[in-house]
């Protein structure tokens, strides 16, 4: 179970939050972009609007990606015990 620790802890763990990172760029990206457009056409807007609703849906398939992960191990760990 130590290998399966290291795995998570080594290299699922970063992509995990390389991609969090991501989402709330691509979130934050879009609400930049959103309120600096603010007299734009009404089309622009929904397509901003799509960028920050996509950032907060990656955030939270992140959010739960982790969650999951923290839940097979600690199930992976009491059961090999």
């Amino acid at each position: 179970m130590e290998l399966l620790a290291s795995v998570k802890e080594h290299i699922i763990n970063p992509i995990i939050l390389i991609l969090l990172a991501v989402a709330l760029f691509w979130f934050f990206y879009g609400l930049v972009e959103f309120l600096l457009n603010k007299d734009k056409a009404s089309a622009n807007r929904q397509e901003l609007y799509d960028k920050m609703i996509w950032g907060v849906v990656g955030l939270a398939i992140m959010v739960s990606v982790f969650g999951i992960m923290q839940f097979i191990v600690a199930t992976l760990n009491t059961l090999v015990k």
